[in-house]
C-alpha cells in the first residue's frame, strides 16, 4: 500500500504530461484570434429575434460605429458581462446582439427572450444565429465575444470573453471616436 501511495504523484505527473502533449500535438499554432481585425465584417443576413425577418448585418451596422456582441442564454459568462453591456448602452454605444446557437437542446428563442427580459436588453438590434454560421464567419472561439465595427464595416477591435468595466470603457472610447 505504501509503495502505491508513493508512486501516485508520479502517475499523476505522467498523466498530465500525456494530456499536455496531446494538446500540443492537436493545437494549431496558426490560429489567429484577431484575424478579422482591420478587415471587413462578413456580409451576412440573419433572422431577427423579434419577428424572424431577415436583417442584413452590414445595413444594421451602417449607421455608425457599433458593437457586435455574440451571446447566448445558456452562457454563464454572458450573464456576467451583461451589466457592462447595459452601461455601454446607457453611454450611447449602439450594440447589435447575436444569439449564438441558442437552440435546443441548450436554449431556444424563448430562453433568449427570457434572458434579455431578466437582465435587461442592451441591444439596438437582436439577431439569431441558430446554426452558428455567423459565428464561423466571424471566427468566434466561444461566447461571449464582442467586435467593434466602424461605419464602413471594418472590424476595429475584438474582445474575447466577458467585458469588464475597463474593457467597456476602452471600447466606448473607440466606438465614440470610430477609431
Amino acid at each position: 500500500m505504501n509503495r502505491w501511495v508513493a508512486t501516485l504523484p508520479l502517475a499523476v505527473l505522467a498523466a498530465l504530461a500525456v494530456l499536455f502533449a496531446g494538446y500540443a500535438l492537436h493545437h494549431d499554432p496558426h490560429v489567429q484570434p484577431q484575424a478579422l481585425v482591420g478587415k471587413s465584417m462578413p456580409d451576412l443576413t440573419l433572422p431577427s429575434l423579434d419577428d424572424g425577418a431577415a436583417v442584413r448585418l452590414r445595413a444594421a451596422a451602417a449607421s455608425g460605429p457599433v458593437l457586435v456582441n455574440f451571446f447566448a442564454s445558456w452562457c454563464g459568462p454572458c450573464a456576467l458581462e451583461h451589466p457592462e453591456l447595459m452601461r455601454m448602452r446607457a453611454a450611447g454605444v449602439r450594440i447589435l446582439g447575436i444569439a449564438y446557437e441558442d437552440v435546443p437542446p441548450r436554449g431556444s428563442v424563448d430562453n433568449t427572450r427570457a434572458f434579455l427580459a431578466r437582465l435587461g436588453d442592451p441591444f439596438a438590434v437582436r439577431l439569431t444565429d441558430g446554426d452558428g454560421r455567423a459565428g464561423i464567419e466571424f471566427g468566434i472561439t466561444g461566447v461571449p465575444e464582442t467586435y467593434l465595427v466602424a461605419r464602413d464595416g471594418t472590424i476595429l477591435a475584438k474582445h474575447t470573453g466577458p467585458l469588464s468595466e475597463a474593457d467597456g470603457r476602452a471600447l466606448i472610447a473607440r466606438a465614440l471616436t470610430g477609431r
